[in-house]
């Protein structure tokens, strides 16, 4: 393990050597990732965890974000992470990535448009979309934007969600971004709009459908995860203080509201960390009434409840996840 600040001391270097891990060997396969959040002790955390989606087991810890930060997006390709936004210690507009291969700290990446709070993340192997969020107390985006994942530098203007509002599930093919509910900072404060784009394009987004079964404030704050196929949407608040532990599913290529697909483990809000491999969706962390370190999986193709994966390696909230093999690639 690195010591303080993810630098390797002689001592740890010469644990690792005998244990067969030094020169850190690069990571292969389909690797999760979930960055940032907040703890038990309700404090921001910077620790960014890595699995290996076709496994079961518990986490490792992988590097630091550049701040603790919770409520941050997350998109990525197959070789690089990018973690945007959030809250550390106010709102913020830091772009940050980390290389998927080498364990480490984050690097500076670039700025978003403006600072934001609770945006949503997803993308393409060469585009990664950030939209909506919070860019100030009570006031919702509608700002979608996007960045170039294999370069640095600021986003780019994309166009607008068709509602704007914070913490929607995102999720992609290769080809569309979508956007699933989200919370409104006025009455009804819940949106069950499903939102989508062409993400090699520029230019609003269209209507696709709703979040149904949710009752009538549907959801906020659930977290997506995809195929390049179907996209499911899991956990969230549903009206008022109540957790979900509902997962929705959707075929990305078409339009149309959510069909059930089965449960989580426990009912979650307070946005727990999602990613996917082509035939995988993961769930990490999140609030059930207290925060959680559980990490959970589905098989995607496929319908029916979640099954245990295993342990962040600290309980959390508000963390953001992304993976190397999502539906997106």
């Amino acid at each position: 393990m690195p010591s303080y600040s993810g630098v390797w001391n002689l001592n740890a270097q010469l644990q690792a050597k005998a244990a067969g891990n030094w020169p850190i060997p690069p990571l292969s396969g389909d690797v999760g990732l979930f960055g940032g959040g907040l703890n038990s002790g309700s404090a921001a955390i910077n620790v960014i965890d890595y699995i290996f989606i076709t496994t079961t087991g518990n986490a490792t810890d992988f590097g630091d974000l550049l701040a603790n930060t919770y409520s941050l997006a997350a998109c990525s390709s197959s070789t690089r992470s990018v973690f945007s936004g959030g809250f550390a210690g106010s709102r913020t507009n830091v772009i940050q990535y980390i290389t998927i291969s080498t364990i480490g700290n984050a690097t500076d990446f670039g700025d978003l448009l403006g600072v934001m709070n609770q945006p949503s993340g997803c993308g393409s192997s060469t585009r990664g979309i950030f939209a909506g969020g919070s860019p100030s107390a009570f006031t919702d985006s509608n700002v979608i934007q996007y960045i170039t994942i294999s370069s640095t530098g600021n986003s780019i203007d994309f166009g607008d969600l068709t509602v704007a509002r914070l913490v929607s599930g995102s999720c992609s093919s290769p080809t569309r971004g979508v956007f699933m509910g989200g919370s409104l900072s006025n009455s009804p404060y819940y949106d069950n709009t499903i939102d989508y784009i062409t993400i090699a394009s520029t230019g609003n987004a269209t209507d696709f459908g709703d979040v149904a079964g949710r009752g009538a404030a549907s959801t906020s704050g659930g977290a997506a995860c995809s195929s390049s196929t179907r996209g499911l949407l899991g956990g969230g608040s549903s009206g008022g203080s109540s957790r979900s532990n509902i997962i929705d599913y959707i075929t990305i290529s078409s339009t149309g509201n959510t069909t059930d697909f089965g449960d989580l483990t426990n009912n979650l809000e307070a946005t727990p960390g999602s990613c996917s491999s082509a035939t995988r969706g993961v769930w990490a962390g999140g609030n059930n009434g207290s925060v959680v370190n559980v990490i959970q999986y589905v098989t995607i193709d496929s319908t029916g409840n979640a099954t245990d994966f295993g342990d962040l390696t600290l309980s959390r909230s508000a963390l953001a996840g992304c993976s190397n093999a999502h539906g997106g690639l």
